[in-house]
């Protein structure tokens, strides 16, 4: 007998994610209650992931689930914020309860691990997509925002750009590699990003401005400069390459990947001059993962230097409604 909507949810649902006392009301009323506690900023953020556009079909159903969470965590680490709760809305072609059971997995593991509890959502039947808010904190201090930085301005990136990308090419069949191994890890990137939400808690006595790299470290960053009016300048021999990226394309493919690919969902941030030493203190970089990649400087948009001479790249980062179909 096929699953009801609220059977769907009571056993796949009611109990995803991790217990809060803060939730007055969670799964199983016409709205969530929520304790907001004094003195703090609330933060939300919300993405839709879609079958062939957002992941290929027949992707597997933990890392859908996982994902969805994954890409709103990204948010709010680039926030500097503290994830609370979470709402889901899914809609399904139809309830197969071992699809539902490995979904709810991907995402509950993901949601315990950030103290995020689910607290709401809605299901129905249609072509897969899902969609998650998430709701989280800052301190007292205000928010990280992508229009802070300023000439002069260190800029970071944490962990390494282009694996994603290398990952789903793998997962479409793009890309064919003999070493197990590294294919292994590629997919993981793709398939279970790491959201670098302690990082960007951390951030915020130091950063001057931050973004999560979804569509691409070059697009990002000329978001970053636009929204603080200045430029910024990408040393080419600084990027974040993984070793498994260079044995999968080569030097040159993986360049052009660290650059332009997407759903890594790192962390790039700008931070003033003066506050470098505080940072690198504070925050070790071989603990924490990051690296220097470039300058912020006067002017518009941003570049990329190779042994002083600035590259061309067609690619800035990917937009849904002018992205080729």
């Amino acid at each position: 007998m096929a699953l009801s909507e609220f059977e769907l949810i009571e056993r796949y649902f009611r109990h995803c994610g991790a217990p809060r006392r803060d939730v007055r009301v969670g799964v199983g009323d016409d709205a969530a209650v929520l304790d907001c506690a004094p003195g703090r900023h609330l933060v939300a953020a919300v993405d839709t992931l879609v079958e062939g556009v957002h992941f290929p079909a027949g992707s597997p159903p933990a890392s859908i689930g996982h994902r969805a969470l994954a890409v709103n965590l990204s948010d709010l680490a680039a926030m500097g914020a503290e994830p609370a709760w979470a709402l889901l809305a899914l809609t399904l072609p139809r309830a197969e309860e071992s699809w539902l059971a490995e979904f709810a997995r991907g995402l509950g593991e993901l949601a315990h691990a950030h103290g995020v509890a689910l607290v709401g959502g809605n299901t129905t039947r249609g072509p897969l997509s899902v969609t998650v808010q998430l709701l989280g904190f800052t301190e007292s201090s205000p928010a990280l925002l992508r229009s802070g930085a300023g000439a002069g301005d260190l800029l970071y990136v944490s962990g390494t750009t282009g694996d994603a990308a290398a990952g789903l090419l793998l997962e479409q069949s793009s890309l064919q590699l003999t070493d197990e191994g590294c294919a292994r890890e590629l997919r993981q990137r793709f398939l279970f990003p790491t959201p670098r939400v302690a990082l960007g808690r951390r951030l915020s006595p130091y950063a001057s401005a931050c973004i999560d790299i979804s569509d691409g470290l070059l697009g990002d960053a000329g978001k970053l400069a636009q929204a603080s009016g200045c430029a910024i300048t990408l040393e080419y021999s600084r990027l974040p390459v993984s070793a498994e990226l260079l044995a999968a394309v080569g030097a040159e493919r993986a360049g052009e990947l660290a650059l332009t690919g997407g759903d890594d969902y790192e962390l790039c941030f700008a931070v003033p001059a003066a506050r470098t030493a505080a940072l690198l203190a504070a925050l070790p970089p071989a603990h924490w993962q990051y690296r220097q990649v470039g300058v912020v400087c006067a002017g518009q948009g941003a570049s990329v230097l190779r042994d002083g001479s600035v590259m061309d790249f067609s690619h800035r980062g990917f937009d849904h409604f002018t992205a080729p179909r």
